[in-house]
This record gives structure tokens, sequence and C-alpha cells, in this order.
């Protein structure tokens, strides 16, 4: 299987933090070679598939939840191996974070399987790491240090959201603008949206500590808690700025609403002065007979006197009722 065929990278760790790149048969490799190798591949490619089906490597059931097109963070036994999917914050050019990418791994004692369809920057990350003979040894730090990587990448993105909540209170108390709002709500979106991976990838890691596999050693869950940790505060930092954002656009919300009252109030008043001078120029300007003041030259100039003292009038009134 090539890579057109959704094989994307083979290579068997070494055990001290560098690997070799396999290209050749890879069913062959699967089944003789005897040291730590990872096979990394599309899930959305039917070659994948019709491989794992066709050399006996996985059961049926366990191909279905790695190829399956959606999937929640969890992890079960299955095949004599530890069956995990993971999300992780979706890094490629011109996407939104809160898109989550979705990882797929399948692990034994010295067989590593990880699957995706959308590019992984965590996964890259190992690739180059291993090259540069700084990976992983084995196979429970190859899932501590894709944990981390993981992670490191949604805490930049959790810093990210709570900068942009800041600097959105900071534009609410200098000036109101509706357009603050969608902004408000697309923060709000994202946080919804990684908040719905990251709580039960929170619970994924809880489990891994207490997963009794020979791969994984003590060292290792100590390292699993540790990145659990950092998840949690993640998800705390998460509700913070969610709760902020909640109030910032309530706070925007009132401030809008108190400046359309208030334009609204402006006008009312505006309207009401002018209700009675309308009301008699309206009489002044009706087309029958008997209108005073038709053949007086000085007719005009007193209507608009009697105007202004009535709209001085009425003013006075307002003034005084503190209405003003």
């Amino acid at each position: 299987m090539n890579k057109s065929q959704g094989f994307i990278y083979c290579a068997s760790l070494n055990g001290q933090g560098a690997a070799q790149e396999i290209k050749e048969d890879h069913a062959a490799v699967w089944h003789n070679n005897d040291s730590v190798t990872w096979f990394h591949l599309d899930y959305t490619d039917q070659a994948v598939k019709d491989w794992l089906s066709r050399e006996h490597i996985l059961s049926e059931l366990t191909i279905e939840i790695l190829t399956s097109q959606d999937t929640r963070p969890r992890s079960i036994t299955a095949d004599q191996g530890l069956l995990i999917c993971l999300r992780g914050v979706n890094c490629n050019p011109g996407a939104d974070p809160d898109d989550m990418v979705s990882l797929r791994l399948w692990i034994h004692k010295n067989r590593i399987i990880t699957m995706r369809h959308r590019r992984v920057e965590a996964i890259n990350d190992i690739r180059n790491a291993l090259t540069q003979g700084q990976g992983p040894n084995d196979i429970g730090d190859f899932l501590v240090v894709l944990c981390e990587r993981l992670t490191d990448r949604m805490a930049d993105v959790v810093g990210d959201i709570d900068d942009s909540v800041d600097a959105l209170e900071d534009q609410i108390l200098e000036k109101e603008r509706a357009a603050l709002r969608s902004e408000l709500s697309r923060v709000r979106r994202m946080i919804i949206g990684l908040r719905r991976h990251l709580v039960p990838q929170r619970e994924l890691l809880s489990r891994l500590q207490n997963e009794r596999v020979e791969w994984l050693s003590d060292a290792d869950k100590f390292h699993i808690r540790e990145v659990t940790e950092r998840v949690t505060r993640c998800l705390e930092d998460l509700d913070a700025a969610r709760d902020r954002a909640a109030i910032a656009q309530e706070e925007l919300n009132a401030r809008l609403s108190e400046q359309m009252n208030q334009t609204l109030y402006v006008m009312s008043i505006v309207a009401t002065i002018f209700l009675p001078l309308g009301l008699l120029t309206g009489l002044l300007g009706i087309n029958v007979g008997g209108i005073p003041g038709t053949e007086n030259p000085w007719a005009f100039f007193l209507v608009c006197l009697l105007l202004g003292i009535l709209a001085f009038f009425v003013y006075f009134i307002f003034k005084r009722k503190q209405v003003l």
C-alpha cells in the first residue's frame, strides 16, 4: 500500500529518540518486524480498510471504529491492544480552531497505528522530532508526547480566546458598537465547540492513568496525569472566558439598549413639543373661509411669535415636571 492508497508514513523506532522510515512491503513489516513500528494512515481511504482486513491486522469491529466518520474522545480495549480516539485543534490554514481534527490510535506492545484525514500538527511534530533523534523512545513515550503536543496547541488557542475576550471587553468600555455583538457570538461559539471535545478528552486521559497495559509505565502515567491537569486548566480558562464573554455581551446589549432608549426619548420629547405647534399650524392651514389674519401683513410674524411662545411654554412645563 502506497501513499496514494491512504498510507502516509511508516517508521521503526530505535528506542533512542530516532526512527528509520520504512518504504518496503508494509504487510511484511507488520508481520515480521519485532521492533516498535509506527503506521500512519488516512482513515477515509477505502484502501486502508481493505489492507487492514486483508492482512488480518485488526478485527472488522475495530476497523469500523477507527475509520468511522465521527468519533468522540474515548478509549477501549480492542484486539489485545488499546484503541484511543483523540481530538486536536485545527491548525490547518484557513480553518477554525474549534473545528477540531480527529486522530485515532490503536496501540499494542510493539505496534502503533495512527489514523487521520486532515493534517494533525502534533503528528508532524513527532515525525520531525524522530528525524532529529529527539522523538519518543517507546510506545508509552509516544502516547505521552502526542497528548502533550495536542494539549500545547489547545492551550495556545485557549490563550488566544482569553486575549480576544480581554480586547472585546476593552472595546465595549471605550465605545459601543453593534458589530461587537457578532464578534462576541463568534468567540462564544468557539468556546462551545472546544469544550464539546475537551471535556470527554479530559475523561479519556483520566482513564488512561488507570489502564493496565505493559507498555505504559508508571512514569508515562505520571506524565499523562500532568497533561490531564493542563487540559483541566484549559477547561477552567474556557469556562471563565465563556462567563466573561456572556457578561460582556449582556453589558454591550444593555449599553446599546440604553443608547436606543435615549434616542427614542429625545425623539419623543421633540415630537411632544412640536405636537401643539403642528395642531395650531394645521388649523391655520385649512382651506376654508374665516381664517383670521389673512389680510393682516403682520399675521405671519404674530403666528411665528405665538408658536415660539407655545414651544417655550411646553419646554418650561417639561422642565418643571423634571421630564428633561
